[in-house]
């Protein structure tokens, strides 16, 4: 079998500023309308102060990181094709505010041969620099035909 087409260590980032705009487009695809996210005077009165973008909306940005990996190794005549597992252990640490600038850090922790798996850790800050959420990726590379 050949050779993985990802090594340990390979990192890709993706950033990405939280405009008014995503939250309402992620709430209308969604269906979340929830006050966290779209009623400002609520937030208001919460010890936030304020609306927070939806958990989801952060997976989705880990998935453009998980592209991006990928986009690194399709073309190169690879006769795999990799496909998202899942994500496990997804934690929001801190909250991501409209207009918070945020940074997606996708780092190939572990490679399974045998299994055709890659495993990543995802971390994501915002522009202070602050955790806000983090989560590991699995990748299985599927033989084409």
């Amino acid at each position: 079998m050949q050779d993985f087409h990802v090594a340990m260590g390979d990192q890709v980032t993706v950033r990405k500023t939280v405009g008014e705009t995503d939250i309402y487009l992620f709430a209308g695809i969604t269906g979340d309308f929830s006050g966290n996210h779209v009623d400002e005077e609520y937030m208001r009165q919460s010890t936030y102060g304020r609306r927070i973008a939806h958990g989801a909306l952060l997976v989705g940005y880990m998935s453009t990181a998980s592209t991006k990996m990928i986009e690194r190794c399709v073309g190169a005549g690879i006769d795999e094709t990799p496909v998202s597992l899942g994500y496990d252990g997804v934690r929001f640490l801190g909250p991501v505010f409209i207009n918070d600038t945020v940074t997606v850090s996708y780092t190939i922790a572990a490679i399974d041969p045998a299994r055709r798996r890659s495993i990543s850790d995802i971390k994501v800050t915002n522009q202070r620099g602050e955790l806000v959420a983090v989560a590991k990726h699995i990748l299985k590379w599927v033989k084409n035909p």
